[in-house]
């Protein structure tokens, strides 16, 4: 395959997401990166761009010259990832989706269901692609639950429980911090904390290993360092399209917890584990059997697995893989528009617009719920109702 541009916006010189995503780009060979308004110091961001390998003329001062300086190209860009603050995350995106570029957006792909709406509008008019990073469904392992699931080894799926608590805003004496204080203001993380940072991938992650979406939910917040207005401990009940019931957990105040993403999946005839820090072992219980590991890497696995694990079985493949599997869809996705053929269904898992969508309205509504003593709300946006 011939190699696609890549430009990047955010992801700077000391930033936490940008290194994960260019190795991620990088690593299959499949993107070339070409383009980048890194910084929201013009200079500082040319600088950076120049220094990672970016012609003068590319490494651009904001997102704005970039758009200007890529649409008219004929050696532009195809795919350009958005890592910027959260709050730039839709004008961003729908400015470069209406001038024909696929995108890449973090999470969360807008701050309102009204926004997450029009984002997915745009994509389908401007007939581009718009994925949303929820990096951790590009696991291996990960995707060979989904695949078990779908070829109905566990039978019906009864009950999901999820979980994305860990312990590093657990500090009362540090909640001044400005790196941790605006993640619980309203002003500048919205109607939620913790949740819609953490626990909107707990819930991506069940919804694409069950293959339903959540339709109502029920959810307990609570501030535990009582200063913060917005909630850093959550528990959500779940009601899935498909007659699942789900249990979310998702806390920052969770002292002893490091990462702890983990998802546990039950059905009729059998229950998976897998818990991120040890991406490398999925746990497959039998009912009336006896507990298997099964290992990232070895034979007879299915498709979807094979087709993302790339290091020989006992070596451990981490986050940035895992990202590296959602730019080898995107890139798989690319290619296949650009020649007029369907692409490779093991491929198309790759996270939508309409997935950050979701998690928007399911946002929202863990706030709206959490204010009414955990009354069940609707959590579907209003267009996919």
């Amino acid at each position: 395959m011939t190699k696609l541009g890549w430009g990047m916006i955010g992801g700077g010189e000391g930033s936490q997401i940008g290194p994960a995503h260019r190795l991620g780009a990088g690593l299959d060979g499949l993107f070339e990166f070409r383009a980048g308004a890194l910084d929201h110091r013009a200079e500082a961001g040319r600088d950076y761009g120049r220094r990672l390998g970016l012609t003068p003329d590319r490494a651009y001062g904001d997102w704005r010259e970039m758009l200007e300086g890529e649409r008219n190209r004929p050696d532009r860009v195809d795919l350009v990832t958005v890592a910027t603050p959260n709050a730039t995350h839709f004008e961003i995106t729908k400015a470069f989706l209406e001038a024909g570029f696929h995108v890449l957006c973090e999470k969360p792909m807008t701050m309102t269901v009204e926004e997450g709406e029009e984002i997915v509008r745009t994509a389908r008019a401007a007939n581009r692609i718009c994925a949303v990073n929820y990096g951790y469904s590009g696991y291996s392992l990960v995707r060979h639950m989904r695949a078990m699931v779908a070829r109905g080894d566990l039978g019906k799926i009864r009950l999901v429980k999820a979980e994305f608590a860990h312990g590093h805003h657990a500090d009362a004496a540090d909640a001044d911090n400005p790196r941790v204080r605006w993640r619980y203001d309203p002003a500048q993380a919205g109607v939620s904390a913790q949740f819609a940072d953490c626990g909107i991938h707990a819930l991506h992650m069940a919804s694409f290993v069950i293959g339903q979406e959540v339709a109502r939910l029920s959810a307990d917040t609570v501030s535990c360092i009582e200063s913060r207005t917005l909630e850093d401990d959550a528990m959500v009940n779940l009601r899935f399209d498909g007659g699942a019931v789900g249990r979310l957990w998702t806390s920052s105040v969770a002292i002893g917890r490091q990462h702890g993403l983990t998802l546990q999946v039950f059905g009729e005839k059998g229950g998976l584990s897998w818990a991120q820090e040890q991406p490398n072992q999925l746990y497959w219980m039998p009912l009336g059997g006896r507990r298997e590991v099964i290992e990232r890497g070895e034979a007879g696995l299915s498709p979807e697995a094979d087709r993302t694990s790339r290091v020989t079985i006992g070596h451990a493949e981490g986050m940035p893989l895992a990202f590296a599997n959602i730019y080898a869809d995107l890139a798989e996705a690319i290619a296949a528009r650009k020649a007029g053929r369907e692409m490779d269904p093991a491929a198309d898992l790759y996270p939508r617009a309409e997935d950050g969508l979701r998690s928007m309205a399911a946002v929202f509504a863990v706030a709206k719920s959490g204010k009414c003593d955990g009354a069940w709300t609707e959590a579907r946006p209003p267009m996919f109702r």
